[in-house]
C-alpha cells in the first residue's frame, strides 16, 4: 500500500476545451499522482457517455442515449458483448483493440496525459484514473421505456462487465508510464441510497456492483477507490475491496465521523483518505483560504485520533482532494482551487512534519 502523506490528488472533471492544457495545470498541482481529465465540454466526456461506448443496443437521438432492448437483433448483439468480454478476460491483450477500449474522441484526456508524462524528466509515481460507479451508471442510463437499466438484471450485468474492463483497459495502458496505478469509481449517486428515489435497491446489490468492478481494478495490480461527494451510507464503501475512500471533508465529515468503528478498521487495515477539503462550490471557493482549510484538516485530524487512530498513520493515509470534480466551475474558479489544493496539502505536509 502506498503512503500519500497528504500530497493533493484531483477528481476528473474540468472545465475547458484543451486537454492539453488541463493536462499541464494537473501535473504541476499533482505531480506525484496525476489524473487523467475529462472536460465536460465535449459530451463524449460526459460522465455517463464516456462509458457507454461498447454497449449492446446503444441508441441515440437529438442528444439523448438510451439502450433498445426492442430493437432488431437486440439479442445478438447481448451475445456478442458476452463473447467479447469472455474473449478479453481470457487474453486480455485483446482488450487495446476492444469494444471496452476508448475511442479517439472519448479518450482525448487520457490520451494527452500519457503524452505529457512521456515527456518529463521523471515519471510521476502513480497515475490515476477513473470509470463512472456502476450504481450512478445504471441508475441513469435508462432503456426504451425510459426505465433504468439497474433495474434490469441482464442490463445491470452488462453495465458492470462494461465498466470492470473500461477499468482494466486503463490500468494497462496507464501501465506503461508507472507501476503504480489508482483507479476511482465516481459515485455520485450512492448520494441517494436508501432514499424513496432508490429504495427498491439493496445493499446487496451496491455491493456486488462496487464489488465487482473493484475485484477487476484489483486483479489488475491497481489500487481502487470509490467517490462520493455528498453523504451516503458509509459502511457500505468501508469494506475490504476499497482501498481508497473519496469523500467531500468540507461539508460532510460529520457524517461520515458517525461511523467511528467501520472508519478506525479501514484506515488500521491500510485504507486511505482522499480528504476533499477543498470547497468545489463557488461560493465557498471565494471565501476560504488555505490557512481556514488547514486548520480544518487538523481538527478533523483530531476527531479521527479520537477514534484510537495515531495521527501519524492518518497523515500517512491521507490524500489532500478537492471535494469533487471541477468540471462545472468556470476556468477562473478552478485555478483558484488548484491553488488552494496546492497551498493546504504544502501546509499540513510543513506543518505535520516539524
Amino acid at each position: 500500500m502506498i503512503m500519500p502523506q497528504c500530497r493533493p490528488l484531483l477528481i476528473g472533471s474540468f472545465p475547458g476545451r484543451s486537454h492539453e492544457e488541463t493536462v499541464r495545470a494537473i501535473y504541476a498541482a499533482t505531480p506525484d499522482f496525476p489524473v487523467w481529465p475529462q472536460l465536460p465540454v465535449y459530451r463524449q466526456e460526459g460522465m455517463i457517455e464516456q462509458f457507454l461506448e461498447g454497449f449492446p443496443g446503444l441508441s441515440e437521438k437529438d442528444g439523448k442515449s438510451w439502450i433498445d432492448t426492442a430493437a432488431s437483433g437486440f439479442d445478438e448483439k447481448l451475445l456478442a458483448f458476452f463473447e467479447d468480454y469472455l474473449g478479453c478476460l481470457e487474453n486480455p491483450v485483446a482488450l487495446a483493440a476492444s469494444r471496452f477500449a476508448f475511442s479517439e474522441k472519448a479518450g482525448r484526456g487520457l490520451t494527452a496525459l500519457l503524452a505529457h508524462c512521456r515527456e518529463l524528466p521523471r515519471m510521476p509515481f502513480a497515475l490515476k484514473g477513473q470509470v463512472t460507479g456502476p450504481v450512478t451508471f445504471a441508475t441513469t442510463v435508462c432503456d426504451e421505456r425510459e426505465r433504468a437499466i439497474f433495474y434490469h438484471d441482464t442490463l445491470r450485468d452488462v453495465a458492470i462487465k462494461m465498466l470492470a474492463m473500461k477499468a482494466r483497459w486503463q490500468v494497462r495502458l496507464m501501465r506503461e508510464i508507472s507501476d503504480t496505478i489508482l483507479i476511482f469509481q465516481d459515485e455520485p449517486g450512492l448520494a441517494g441510497f436508501g432514499s424513496s428515489a432508490f429504495i427498491t435497491i439493496t445493499k446487496d446489490e451496491v455491493q456486488q456492483a462496487l464489488g465487482e468492478v473493484s475485484a477487476a481494478i484489483h486483479e489488475e495490480g491497481a489500487l481502487c477507490g470509490v467517490h462520493v461527494c455528498a453523504n451516503t451510507e458509509w459502511p457500505l464503501l468501508l469494506e475490504k475491496n476499497v482501498d481508497i475512500l473519496s469523500y467531500d471533508a468540507f461539508a460532510y465529515f460529520d457524517r461520515l465521523a458517525l461511523y467511528p468503528k467501520e472508519l478506525a478498521d479501514f484506515i488500521r487495515r491500510g485504507g486511505l483518505l482522499a480528504t476533499g477539503i477543498i470547497p468545489t462550490a463557488p461560493e465557498f471557493i471565494e471565501r476560504v483560504d488555505a490557512d481556514e482549510l488547514t486548520r480544518r484538516w487538523f481538527e478533523q485530524c483530531e476527531v479521527l485520533a479520537g477514534f484510537g487512530l495515531e495521527r501519524q498513520r492518518i497523515f500517512d493515509q491521507s490524500f489532500i482532494t478537492p471535494s469533487c470534480g471541477l468540471g462545472s466551475l468556470t476556468e477562473a474558479q478552478a485555478a483558484q482551487a488548484l491553488g488552494l489544493l496546492t497551498d493546504v496539502s504544502a501546509a499540513v505536509r510543513q506543518r505535520f512534519q516539524r
